[in-house]
């Protein structure tokens, strides 16, 4: 079957190590379902197993890919939890979690295998396209906001980095439960474009906000840091998923955190509960994702340089 992979990590140039061509399609294993790949969606952890995160050499080749949207064995249409153990169920004994792609084979392929526990089903009033934007990135904005932030409609947050598919992924979100909603940006057009999705302002990385918020959203690390802790409110919740720009800050503000007793959060996987609530949610308030571009498969190359370069707003999404 055809698919896109890591041959090698760890290259100076990321893409480098990246390759599209035949691969052996999944076998069937007790417990979990083969799924026809409909729809597959880009992040930035793909990006980061072709550097080496998450990903050794002895596991390549490894096709990439976290999320997907496609038919099951029986010609249903479903989503994928793209989270491996985090129950245990489909899982021999000594099975570890793990995401997609680290330990298991990735979703941009023409098909791909699962515990059938993690199976979803996808809801009629979602293409394909915007299905498969939902697992990770939407899945990860949606469980920083409601189960980590704790936010509630009238409160205020503030969105680092605009244009990421988890930052625009909150901006949507927080705007559709009545949520009072900042974001920066370096890029004045994803300013405007965050203003467009219903962020009240969207200033320059750094800029002081008009006022202090509840929580901050935080996905870029080092380069932000140091403003989100300082945008807080005394009590406020800063959650991190994510340090696009590093994970060491120049300034800590440990003195800051701790005298105006600020929360700091850490979130990672959600879990498949998280999901069916973000897809009820979105089916509910009318809220769709925001994509960026549509590629076919045979054009993974295009989309990871443009994510490598940071010039989509939104989420990269491959059809098969």
């Amino acid at each position: 079957m055809f698919a896109a992979y890591a041959a090698e990590i760890g290259m100076r140039q990321p893409l480098q190590g990246l390759r599209s061509g035949e691969r052996p399609a999944p076998r069937a294993r007790q417990g979990w379902s083969r799924i026809e790949v409909r729809a597959a969606a880009l992040n930035h952890h793909d990006l980061w197993s072709l550097r080496g995160v998450g990903l050794s050499a002895d596991r390549l080749p490894m096709i990439l890919g976290t999320d997907a949207a496609g038919v099951d064995e029986d010609g249903n249409e479903v989503i994928l939890h793209p989270v491996v153990g985090l129950t245990g169920h489909g899982l021999g004994p000594g099975e570890a979690r793990s995401i997609l792609t680290e330990k298991y084979q990735g979703t941009f392929a023409e098909q791909t295998a699962v515990p059938t526990w993690n199976i979803v089903p996808k809801p009629a009033e979602f293409s394909f396209a915007e299905a498969a934007c939902m697992p990770t990135a939407w899945l990860t904005a949606y469980r920083m906001l409601f189960t980590k932030a704790g936010v509630r409609p009238g409160g205020s947050v503030l969105v680092q980095g605009a244009g990421g598919g988890v930052a625009t992924a909150v901006i949507v979100l927080a705007t559709a439960a009545g949520l009072r909603v900042f974001a920066t940006s370096r890029d004045e057009l994803k300013r405007k474009r965050a203003l467009e999705l219903g962020a009240v302002e969207a200033l320059e990385p750094g800029e002081r906000l008009p006022q202090q918020v509840d929580a901050v959203i935080e996905t870029v690390g080092a380069a932000t840091w140091s403003h989100s802790v300082k945008s807080l409110r005394p009590g406020g919740t800063l959650v991190i998923s994510g340090a696009t720009s590093g994970d060491r800050p120049s300034h800590a503000e440990l003195t800051r955190i701790f005298y105006r007793e600020i929360k700091v959060v850490g979130s990672t996987v959600a879990t498949k509960d998280e999901l069916e609530d973000l897809l009820s949610f979105c089916v509910t308030t009318g809220v769709r994702p925001i994509i960026d571009e549509v590629l076919p498969l045979d054009r993974a190359r295009d989309g990871f340089r443009r994510m490598e370069t940071g010039g989509h707003f939104g989420k990269i999404v491959f059809t098969v």
